[in-house]
């Protein structure tokens, strides 16, 4: 039997509530499909932070490149400093295992409230391809003078050709495999930054000559967050730099129906990967079981496709748009007509009922 090691980050407040479901929905499946999932749960997060004054314990990172993916839940702590654990553990975690890319699928399933006017599930399925380890991420910059009324506050966007490159290549690959419009669309803003975004455009276009079957688009940032709202059907994959990528994708999750339902992954190709829900970790709701999983759910069907389960990952998808469409009122906290656990357990009901022979992506 095929068997995979999961590290498993509940992380903190309701982190460990969707991540539970997630891991019933994944083990449902696992046993339907005939392979295991080994899970090993960290407590990194913030209570540990709070007891031990450290993020990240010595030999983490190494120990996380054993994996065969991470499964994170959410991170954030009322009692910690904003920044620490962010910088801590997620973005840690994303340089040092290399995560270049982040991958964020935008799509309106059934029964999901949009707020787009006349916009149905046909009209929003795009993905955005996020750089992940540079630009302004980086950190790199200073302050001068700080403090007084000279202070000099400097933020550099470093973006390497390796890294804009890998990025751009990674994105017309999955535009040519996800097989829908064919088009690629390079969000940048090549109109005021003109250091930066000359590297990525003409890189953009040259790698564009080695994939002909792809159509190459572009648009300024501004106009992709208007055209979002206004014609979100005009895309199929979208490639961007690490910036750009954190604004948009937070757009297009509001256009999908919210928090609720937004999954990501941090790739590395040809490393270790990290999958997780893109909300927060939401304290206020922490351990009153009416948070929406269904987020987190959906961010371990990204994992299986990442693993190569491809079949399994298309089922739990299809299983998702079963219970949005037919049994939950809403994605909010608390409004849903279920509780976590009992959203969990639907999924994971349908997952074993639904045909396995399932070979195209919903």
């Amino acid at each position: 039997m095929k068997s995979y090691n999961i590290a498993v980050i509940p992380g903190d407040g309701i982190g460990p509530e969707v991540i539970r479901e997630g891991m019933k929905v994944l083990n449902a499946i696992s046993v339907r499909s005939g392979f295991k999932l080994n899970f090993n749960l960290y407590d990194f997060g913030g209570e540990r932070y709070l007891k031990t004054g450290e993020t990240l314990p010595e030999g983490a990172l190494e120990e996380l490149k054993k994996y065969d993916a991470i499964y994170l839940g959410a991170i954030g702590h009322p009692d910690v400093k904003p920044g620490i654990l962010e910088r801590g553990i997620l973005l840690r975690i994303r340089f040092e295992l290399d995560q270049y890319i982040n991958l964020r699928p935008v799509k309106l399933y059934p029964g999901v409230d949009c707020p787009l006017k006349d916009k149905g599930p046909e009209d929003i399925d795009f993905v955005v391809v996020r750089e992940n380890t540079e630009g302004l991420y980086i950190g790199g910059g200073g302050f001068l003078k700080k403090g007084t009324q000279d202070e000099v506050a400097i933020q550099e966007s470093i973006n390497t050709r390796k890294g804009v490159e890998r990025c751009i290549r990674f994105a017309y690959e999955y535009c040519r495999k996800r097989n829908k419009m064919k088009k690629l669309t390079l969000c940048g803003k090549t109109n005021v930054l003109t250091f930066a975004f000359d590297l990525w455009e003409r890189t953009f276009y040259e790698v564009a000559k080695e994939y002909p079957d792809i159509k190459a688009d572009y648009a300024h940032v501004d106009a992709i967050t208007m055209w979002f709202v206004k014609n979100p059907e005009w895309f199929d994959v979208i490639v961007t730099d690490n910036m750009f990528g954190d604004i948009i994708t937070d757009l297009g999750a509001m256009i999908q129906g919210g928090m609720g339902i937004a999954a990501g992954g941090n790739i590395n190709p040809q490393g270790v990967s990290m999958f997780e829900p893109i909300g927060g970790s939401a304290p206020k709701y922490a351990g009153k079981n009416v948070i929406n999983p269904l987020a987190a759910i959906c961010a371990g069907g990204m994992m299986l496709e990442y693993l190569g389960e491809e079949k399994p990952a298309y089922l739990l998808e299809r299983a998702v748009m079963e219970v949005t469409g037919k049994y939950i009122k809403s994605l909010s906290a608390g409004q849903m007509g279920y509780s976590t656990s009992e959203v969990g357990d639907l999924v994971a009901k349908f997952v074993t009922q639904f045909s396995i022979g399932v070979t195209q992506k919903l």
